[in-house]
C-alpha cells in the first residue's frame, strides 16, 4: 500500500539535458527531489519518455520516507516539459502519466511555462528558452497565450546550441577553402581540439576519431572568438540574438502587449552562460520595442516549494499556474535574465 500526500504535488521540469523532479507537501514543504537526464518523447515516444521517469518519482518518494503503491501519491502532477511542444503532444503526455497513478489529476504544458512562472508572480509575460534549441510562450491572466510549434527549421526557428555550433563550423570551413570571409574561427577550433588544422577537426569529426557530441564544442567557442571583436563570429551571434527577440516581439504583439509594461523572461543554456556580447544585444534590440527596460539576473537552482495560486491557463480553469512547485527567483548571478519592459 502506498501512503498520499494530501494536497501533495509532484512536480516535474524536464529539460533536453536534465530533468528534476520535486515532492511537495500541501505547505510548500519540498518532501524529496531527484535529477535525471534528458527527457526525449519525441525520439522514444511519450509513453516510455514517462516510464523513465519512474526511477525519479521512486527517488523522491523514497526521500520523503514513501513507497508507491496502489493510490495515488499527490493530488496533481504539475509538469513542465521540454518537446512538449504540441497540444497533441501534451495530451498524450498527460495520458501516459495518468496510466501510473500517480495523482488523483495531471497538468502538462512545455517547459517555457516553468521559466516564465519562474520570473513572474502572475501569469502575465513572455519567456524565451534558447539551449539545445529556441522556443518561446507568452500567458495573460485571461488564459490567453502566445505559442510556437518549436520544432526546428522545419517550423520556422533558428539557433540554439548544436545550430550555434554548426554555424561555427560552416562558417571556419568556407573561410578555410576560400567561400566566404575570413575568420579567426579557422583557427580557433583546430586549436580549441589539438589538432594542426580545421580540415583536420572535420576529418576526426566525420570518421569518429572524435566523438559526435564534442561538436557542440565549438558553440561556447563561438562565443569567444565574437566578444574578441571577430565580425563573422558576431554576425551568428547577432542572428541569434534576433531570432531571440523576433519570437519575444512576436509574443507580445499576439497578447496586445507591445504598449503595455511585461516581463520577458529569457532562460535556456544558451542565455544563461553569461554571453555579454549576445544578452547585450537581445536589450539593445528590446530596447528599440519598448523605451523602458531593466534586466535583472535570477537563480533557477532550488525548488521553493511554494504552492501556486489559482489561475486560467490556455484557456481552462486550472488549479495552479504553469511551473507549480518552481524554484525560486531570489536575484542571484548568471542564471536567468529578466527583462521589464
Amino acid at each position: 500500500m502506498g501512503v498520499t500526500v494530501p494536497g501533495g504535488v509532484l512536480a516535474f521540469d524536464a529539460g533536453n539535458s536534465k530533468t528534476d523532479v520535486a515532492l511537495v507537501s500541501a505547505d510548500g514543504t519540498v518532501l524529496g527531489t531527484a535529477r535525471g537526464g534528458g527527457f526525449e518523447p519525441q525520439i522514444v515516444g511519450p509513453n516510455a519518455a514517462i516510464a523513465g521517469l519512474q526511477p525519479l518519482v521512486r527517488a523522491a518518494a523514497a526521500k520523503a520516507g514513501l513507497t508507491l503503491g496502489d493510490v495515488p501519491l499527490v493530488q496533481q502532477i504539475s509538469s513542465c516539459l521540454a518537446n512538449a511542444d504540441l497540444p497533441v503532444e501534451e495530451e498524450r503526455l498527460a495520458a501516459a502519466f495518468e496510466s501510473y497513478g500517480w495523482a488523483e489529476s495531471v497538468y502538462v504544458t512545455n517547459d517555457t511555462f516553468a521559466l516564465l512562472r519562474s520570473g513572474v508572480d502572475e501569469p502575465r509575460g513572455v519567456a524565451v528558452v534558447c539551449g539545445a534549441g529556441i522556443n518561446c510562450s507568452g500567458l495573460l491572466p485571461d488564459g490567453r497565450t502566445a505559442r510556437f510549434h518549436a520544432l526546428g527549421k522545419l517550423t520556422g526557428d533558428w539557433g540554439g546550441g548544436p545550430q550555434l555550433a554548426e554555424e561555427a563550423f560552416w562558417s571556419a570551413a568556407r573561410a578555410e577553402d576560400g567561400r566566404g570571409p575570413a575568420t579567426a574561427l579557422s583557427t580557433a577550433l583546430p586549436a580549441h581540439f589539438g589538432l594542426p588544422t580545421l580540415s583536420a577537426v572535420i576529418e576526426a569529426l566525420h570518421f569518429g576519431d572524435l566523438p559526435a557530441e564534442r561538436q557542440l564544442e565549438a558553440g561556447p567557442l563561438l562565443f569567444q572568438v565574437a566578444a574578441a571583436g571577430d565580425a563573422v563570429a558576431l554576425g551568428v551571434v547577432q542572428q541569434q540574438a534576433e531570432e531571440i527577440v523576433a519570437m519575444a516581439v512576436s509574443a507580445l504583439r499576439r497578447l496586445d502587449l507591445l504598449t503595455e509594461p511585461v516581463t520577458v523572461v529569457l532562460g535556456g543554456g544558451v542565455l544563461t552562460a553569461g554571453h555579454a556580447v549576445l544578452v547585450d544585444r537581445v536589450v539593445r534590440l528590446l530596447a528599440e520595442v519598448a523605451r523602458r527596460r531593466c534586466p535583472r539576473w535570477s537563480t533557477y537552482r532550488r525548488w521553493s516549494g511554494r504552492r501556486c495560486s489559482g489561475s486560467t491557463t490556455q484557456g481552462r480553469p486550472r488549479q495552479h499556474r504553469p511551473g507549480c512547485g518552481r524554484r525560486s527567483h531570489h536575484l542571484r548571478p548568471l542564471e536567468g535574465l529578466l527583462i521589464e519592459v
